[in-house]
């Protein structure tokens, strides 16, 4: 098989209270179409394998320096690798006697997949759960995700889709939409040249998708607003978002809180810091920007949504 068009996955999550209702497992895929410049999870964003390096984790034994066939390790370096020599082999990794250094990516087979996820298929069944896919973006990989979903929806497992919305709508409505039971659909400027600015694409597309896919029947479609200060958390942005959602005929909208966890991460990928506020939004900083919605919501002739979320 050419792994260079297969998923891989970062992480499967399980006996997850979130994203989703009951207890989930949720799979993260690596890949997606957008780089948006406050990425939560910036291991999912390209879909090749990569490594991570901790400083905290390093004990500085010298075994990945002897291990590696490109020279690409030095323990003289605050990262420890020479991010244009690293070939991504692994075998660093291997040695690595902590977790100074790790693989990211892996590839499952889909039956592979399906086996591991049914193992809490009591759990779903108890708690009203289920899987939920995630990312990046796992609509990438229609083909990957046709398969794994009818092995799931033949256990009659609940599944939930996280998206950037950025797809090919008609092969999405064939190959996905007769499987799940739920999406959560992210929308996060609404300007489509700011969009471009820091998602690297314009909305079109998302925007599109929006519109048709809640006029779909037999599956939730749930919006959601990341929360990042000075960015998405603007009451020009907001304001906007209301109009677009109002407009569609959405039901119900998420407020999601920053949350800062991406900054780490990008930096033990050998990325660039983003340049991002360190911290958690504060409750009462998250309980003004909730107030200033839901005026918002009023002045576009809305007093709440059908669906309170």
């Amino acid at each position: 098989m050419d792994r260079s068009h297969v998923p891989l996955i970062v992480d499967i999550k399980r006996h997850s209270l979130e994203d989703g209702p009951g207890i989930r497992s949720v799979v993260f895929f690596k890949g997606c179409p957008l780089r948006c410049t406050f990425c939560q999870n910036p291991e999912t964003q390209y879909p090749g394998v990569e490594i991570a390096f901790s400083t905290e984790e390093c004990i500085r034994c010298g075994e990945c320096a002897a291990a590696c066939p490109q020279g690409a390790i030095d323990l003289g370096l605050p990262d420890r690798i020479h991010r244009q020599r690293c070939d991504r082999c692994g075998k660093c990794v291997r040695v690595c006697p902590g977790k100074g250094l790790r693989l990211v990516g892996l590839y499952y087979p889909v039956d592979t997949l399906t086996e591991i996820l049914l193992r809490d298929l009591p759990f779903y069944r108890h708690s009203g759960g289920g899987v939920t896919l995630s990312g990046g973006e796992c609509t990438l990989y229609l083909d990957y995700l046709e398969k794994l979903l009818q092995g799931l929806k033949a256990e009659g497992v609940h599944v939930a889709v996280e998206t950037s919305g950025y797809f090919c709508y008609e092969a999405f409505k064939q190959k996905i939409l007769p499987y799940i039971n739920l999406i959560y659909y992210d929308i996060k400027i609404a300007d489509p040249e700011v969009h471009r600015s820091h998602l690297g694409k314009t909305n079109r597309v998302i925007l599109n998708n929006l519109h048709r896919i809640l006029t779909e029947k037999g599956v939730e479609v749930h919006p959601r607003i990341p929360l990042v200060p000075g960015i998405t958390a603007t009451r020009d942005n907001l304001s906007a978002i209301v109009g677009l959602l109002c407009k569609a005929g959405a039901r119900d909208v998420s407020l999601l809180p920053y949350n800062p966890m991406g900054i780490n991460t990008a930096t033990c990928l050998g990325r660039p810091r983003p340049p991002l506020p360190k911290g958690f939004m504060k409750a009462d900083e998250e309980r003004e920007i909730r107030t200033m919605f839901e005026n918002l919501l009023k002045a576009h002739g809305k007093e709440k949504w059908e669906r309170e979320v």
